[in-house]
């Protein structure tokens, strides 16, 4: 068996999973996973942050349901209503990081996300790829370098083959069974052990 996990980087309820996702890969670091970026921000969805007027508020939802702090500097960040998001941006990031270091994955996609949640960078930078190849310990010239070849078209592609249409969304891969849902949403560690434990039991 191994665990699809799809996420984007500029999905508030994504981040609020983080922590969750984390203590799934360490309690089962036999488990493979896998990290496939989504679309949430494309085409039309590529506005300033004030079209988006639940934002403020989801946020306060998200730290009340999962704990994830949102910093000073994102505040002051989308405070102006001017940031754009791009998932396409942030998905070929997380392709750069994932193709460095494919083994701490779900590492980088959290450190993805603290550096927009908590330090307000965004994520169509390159000096941010920098800044989050140097938190994962990786060689942030390899990482820029990968930013060169990648694109989020694959991510996005097997996104929409695996189903997923909302974020996060935690997927277990069954040898001879296919793919089921564990989690689309919001769900704590040991929800999801249960989940894993009903599957393999």
């Amino acid at each position: 068996m191994k665990l699809i996990y799809v996420f984007d980087a500029y999905c508030g309820w994504s981040y609020g999973f983080a922590r969750t996702m984390a203590d799934v890969a360490h309690r089962h670091p036999d488990l493979p996973v896998e990290v496939v970026s989504g679309g949430l921000f494309l085409g039309g969805r590529r506005v300033p942050i004030r079209q988006f007027g639940y934002v403020q508020g989801a946020n306060a939802e998200i730290t009340r349901r999962t704990g994830a702090p949102f910093g000073e500097s994102y505040e002051r960040l989308i405070a102006d209503g001017e940031f754009v998001m791009d998932s396409e941006a942030a998905a070929c990031g997380m392709a750069a990081l994932r193709e460095v270091a494919p083994d701490r994955a779900v590492r980088l996609a959290a450190l993805l996300q603290e550096a927009f949640y908590l330090d307000g960078l965004s994520l169509s930078e390159v000096s941010t790829y920098r800044v989050v190849a140097q938190r994962g310990g990786l060689d942030g010239a390899a990482v820029e370098a990968a930013l060169d070849r990648v694109s989020a078209a694959d991510d996005f592609r097997r996104a929409r083959e695996l189903g997923v249409t909302g974020y996060p969304t935690l997927l277990a891969d069954l040898p001879g069974e296919g793919v089921v849902t564990l989690v689309a949403g919001n769900a704590s560690a040991d929800e999801v052990e249960r989940r894993i434990g009903a599957l393999v039991s």
